[in-house]
This record gives C-alpha cells, structure tokens and sequence, in this order.
C-alpha cells in the first residue's frame, strides 16, 4: 500500500482520537465520520484508498474483525446473570430475532420476484443481527434505565453469533439451488459446519480457560498475557475448526462464550480490547464500506432495494420486537424504542462479505446491494438519532415514575462491549 493510502487511513484515525469526547453523544458517530472518510477518500471521489470489494485486504480486515468481535463479545456475556436477569433481550433473541427473519424472507420474496425461498431467508439472516455500536449514545447514556440499555447491549453482543449457523445453512441451500447439486451433499456440509464448529470452539475455550486458571493461580503469568492467550485462542478456535470442516467463526463464538464461562477471573483485557484495539478495527471496517462497498452497490440500488432497507430498519424489525416483549410489562413507547435502536451495522457487512467470498447465489449482487443500502440507511437514521432520542427517552422515564422498566435487573450492571 502506498504512502498517501497510508496517510488516508491514519490521520482520520488520530483526528476522531483529539475530538472523541467532543462529538460523544452528537449526531455525528464514528460509524458516520469514517463512512464519509472512505466515501471521499476511496476510488468513487479522491482515490486517495485504492480499495476495491475483490481486494484481498478488505476480506482480511472482515475476516480478523469477525473473528476478534464474535470472540470478546462472547467472552463478555454472563450466561449466569443472563439466565437470571435478562428477561427482555432473551425474549427479544429467541422470539424477536426469528420472527424478524421469517418475516424479513416473506418480504424479500413479495418485493423480489426472481429471489427464491433460501436468498430471501438468507437476506433476512443477514440483516437480523443489530449493532449497539451505531447507537452508542443510547447504550451509555445513565440517563436511559439501565434495564433498556443492558437488553440492547446483550443482544447486540448474541445475536451476531445466533444468526451465523442460520446463515450458513441458508447460503448452502441457495449454492445448492443454483448449482443444481446434491441437496444431500449440502446438508452433510452444513451439519458440519454448524456441529464440528460449536464442538472445536467448547474445547478450546474449556481447555484454555483452565490453563489460563491454572497458571494464573500458580503465578505464572501476569494479567497483561490474558490478552495473548485469548486472542490465541480466538484465532485457535478459527483454524482448528476450519481444519475438521467445521466453522471457524462459529467456533470462534462459542470458544469465547467457554472461555469467559468457565474462567472466574474476569477478563479486563477482553473489555479493554473491545474499547481500543477492537474499536480500531471496527472504524477501519466502516471506513473500507465507505471506500469500497457503498459505490459499488450504490450502482445498483433501486427504489424497491430502498423499499427493502426501509422496511427491514422499521416494520421487519420493530413489530417482532414489539410481539416478543408482550407480557414483559414494558410500555408500548418502550417497545417502540427497543425496536428503533435495532441498528445494522458491523456483522451485516462482515457476513454479507463472507457469503460474496463462499457461496454461488443466483442474485448474490442484489442480495449484496440491499444489505450494504439498509446498512448505510442505519449508520445515517439510527446514528444521528441516538442522542437526541437516548435523552427523550431519558427524561420521559424518569417522568413516568418508577416503573416496570427502571427496576434495577442486578446488584453489579452488564459491562461488557458492544459491536
């Protein structure tokens, strides 16, 4: 890469670094800022980034964002306390996220006449996932209840890993469909992936967590080389998978789900990884769809692909939400929020990259234009809406008295990252 590309990419970096504090809680988001400066900087105006969607980079950055991402957000998620506290983002994953997808499919099939049944679940599974980090205002605000701000934390933080076995097993339906191939030969691959890529990640993550434990305990290694071993066994859990053809981002999943569940010792680089180097990646990740992404599928969007961005941002997304929280308690103003900050962001383009890189689809460059437009869409709406909404809310809770949403969930707050 050349020097001036070099110089493109960094000094963003270091000026949203001066003004961070500055801007925290404006409308204008990092997410934004750095899809503007890979807009402007990228081949479509300046060429300052000489960045194309083929590029080998640009699928390498995707592929060690994902992994790092799916790794530390599992680290960090307490099954226990989730078990025991968090009514509204399991109701919101286990009913709200499939019925978002169901109805997601249903929609891509009225609006796309040449989408067959296995594209349109794969689009919806695609846009299923949200991203905290585009709403960031919201998720840190204390003025929002701390109730609302866990349940969309926690669920941004699973859902990306829930939805990725839905989406491998629809890409290979639709590779199977369009290459008119063994449907048997399918299903094996796919069973595979989705059995030998949760049984790696268990096993690196338990047996890791126990040595970590063991020579913690024995004072053999300091706090700083947590760090080390867990992004070892991050990229561990990838290749050992990859290598018994199972799922190497699955397991990465669930190796960090085991890792973070059976150590007792919290893992503080997890937390410090996600708030600097992770950052770092996911501002670069948004900084390549600007360059790359967002010109090559602006070439082919149309009104219905809007129609489409639209929907999945606003119906698709806020009634299953709106379902799967009744009998909770919650006011329908509060539904309605919980639905709204349903951003889609970073696993949406990471995902929509992975299934260019490894499947055959019939309509893989309007699948590929849809999500990069609904992602766009969402960096803009939900990005520029996260403040002021996080204060309205805000206040409007605190007028309403102590109510069903203000009650403290446990005695220490969920503070694990976010996309």
């Amino acid at each position: 890469m050349n020097v001036t590309a070099i110089l493109a990419i960094t000094l963003p970096l270091v000026a949203y670094g001066l003004v961070s504090r500055k801007i925290e809680g404006s409308i204008l988001t990092g997410p934004i800022l750095f899809s503007l400066f890979g807009l402007i900087a990228g081949p479509a105006a300046f060429g300052l980034i000489p960045l194309q969607i083929s590029n080998e980079a640009l699928h390498l950055l995707a592929e060690v964002t994902l992994i790092l991402v799916l790794f530390s957000d599992a680290a960090n998620i307490d099954l226990a306390q989730l078990r025991r506290d968090h009514d509204l983002p399991v109701r919101m994953l286990l009913v709200g996220m499939p019925l978002t997808i169901i109805l997601g499919a249903v929609a891509a099939l009225l609006l796309f006449d040449d989408f067959e049944l296995w594209e349109a679940a794969l689009l919806a599974a695609i846009l299923a996932p949200t991203d905290a980090a585009l709403g960031q205002a919201v998720v840190s605000n204390r003025i929002v209840p701390v109730r609302i701000r866990q349940a969309l934390n926690v669920e941004s933080g699973l859902n990306d890993g829930i939805a990725l076995p839905f989406i491998l097993i629809f890409a290979a339906f639709a590779s199977a469909m369009q290459a008119d191939t063994d449907t048997g030969m399918w299903l094996l691959f796919g069973a595979k992936q989705v059995i030998l890529g949760p049984l790696t990640g268990i096993a690196i993550g338990y047996v890791g967590a126990k040595l970590v434990a063991s020579c913690y305990s024995k004072r053999w290694m300091s706090e700083s080389a947590e760090g080390m071993i867990a992004l070892g066994l991050a990229f561990g859990a990838f290749a050992l998978a990859e290598a018994v053809h199972g799922n190497g981002f699955i397991a990465a999943f669930v190796a960090g789900l085991t890792f973070g569940n059976t150590l007792k010792q919290k893992c503080q680089y997890l937390y410090e990884f996600a708030e600097s180097e992770g950052q770092i990646l996911i501002l670069l990740t948004f900084m390549a769809f600007g360059a790359a992404m967002v010109p090559q599928a602006m070439g082919a969007v149309t009104i219905t692909h809007l129609l489409f961005g639209i929907l999945a941002l606003t119906v698709l997304r806020m009634l299953p939400i709106y379902l799967s929280l009744i009998g909770t308690g919650v006011k329908p103003v509060t539904s309605a929020f919980l639905g709204w900050f349903g951003p889609r962001g970073l696993a949406s383009i990471l995902f929509v990259l992975l299934i260019l890189e490894e499947a055959e689809l019939a309509n893989e460059s309007k699948i590929f234009a849809i999500v990069i437009i609904t992602v766009a869409l969402s960096v803009a709406l939900h990005g520029m809406t996260a403040g002021p909404a996080a204060r309205w809310y805000g206040l409007m809770s605190q007028r309403m008295g102590e109510c069903e949403e203000n009650r403290p969930v446990s005695d220490e707050p969920f503070t694990g990252p976010t996309k």
